[in-house]
């Protein structure tokens, strides 16, 4: 069910090349050390955020928040996470890939059927957590806001006692 949804992965660099990419959907990133660019879509243990965006601006925009976070702006919670812990953006971004499934709608509609399909968005990106959950026993490292802490909540803080 989900192999088949997913896009094959694509560098980070590549991303705006993606087909899909103006709708909204669900977007899977991995850090690895080895290449997977243009393998199919697998479950991997490199895999360190799910998200999904029912945005105007569509899965391209998110990835492109998702980009200005990791660079050092805001607006993007995961890839703050991210940030925390790879502040080197020209360091991560060689071992940054990124997979996509996309729902086509028009998300500025009331539509009935246009509501639904940005319904299903959301309900993907849970079904993915879930299965994500089943196979390795835990949430990707920067969807859980426990153990992973948000760059911007901790530069320039000193613990005061």
């Amino acid at each position: 069910m989900f192999v088949k949804k997913f896009s094959m992965w694509s560098a980070w660099d590549k991303r705006d090349g993606m087909e899909g990419k103006k709708f909204p959907g669900v977007y899977i990133i991995a850090i690895s050390n080895t290449n997977i660019m243009e393998n199919e879509f697998s479950w991997l243990p490199d895999i360190k955020y799910i998200g999904m965006t029912n945005s105007i601006s569509g899965l391209k925009g998110r990835l492109k928040q998702f980009d200005n976070t990791i660079i050092g702006k805001s607006g993007h919670g995961g890839a703050d996470r991210v940030r925390f812990k790879h502040q080197n953006y020209n360091e991560l971004v060689n071992k940054l890939f990124v997979s996509i499934s996309f729902f086509e709608c028009n998300v500025k509609s009331n539509q009935s059927n246009d509501l639904r399909v940005m319904g299903e968005v959301a309900k993907f990106e849970y079904d993915c957590f879930a299965r994500f959950v089943e196979l390795f026993g835990v949430l990707p490292e920067f969807n859980d806001k426990k153990l992973s802490p948000k760059y911007s909540r901790t530069v320039g803080r000193v613990n005061v006692k």
